[in-house]
């Protein structure tokens, strides 16, 4: 089995529970939507490009990891997902900070109540590169792809 294919068993073994799913398909998007807006406002100096801020290294980082994976659908997937959430952060600036660190905070409360319900620990705990790997797991479900 493909690594990607391990990470995605692995990943669904503590994403059983119904409500669990439901809460991740949700909560997933929303925590990286934020995190780009978190990472994206951050101060840069005000010489530099509009597009190059510290959102640019994490997803430049996340792209990597998914190049890593040798699926490119999931790559192209991946990559069309951050630039649309990238597109609509651009269209809230400057007032996406408080927007961003409010959706953050409460969907990983939402989250971890997903994971109380389960009765399992995150993933995340076991492997970091889980944080990367739910994007994928929510964008399997939501195209219905059988062979990722």
């Amino acid at each position: 089995m493909d690594r990607l294919n391990v990470y995605l068993s692995q990943y669904s073994e503590s994403h059983q529970n119904r409500t669990n799913q439901i809460i991740h398909k949700i909560c997933v998007p929303v925590i990286m939507f934020s995190v780009l807006g978190l990472l994206k406002a951050l101060p840069v100096p005000e010489s530099w490009p509009l597009w190059l801020d510290a959102s640019t290294v994490g997803i430049i980082g996340a792209l990597i990891f998914y190049a890593t994976l040798k699926n490119m659908r999931v790559f192209f997937s991946m990559a069309f997902f951050i630039l649309v959430q990238v597109i609509i952060l651009e269209l809230l600036r400057p007032h996406f900070f408080v927007l961003c660190f409010f959706l953050f905070v409460i969907a990983w409360i939402i989250q971890f109540v997903g994971h109380k319900i389960e009765g399992k620990k995150p993933s995340f705990f076991k492997d970091i590169f889980f944080l990367l790997i739910g994007p994928i797991w929510v964008m399997k479900y939501f195209s219905n792809a059988k062979d990722i």
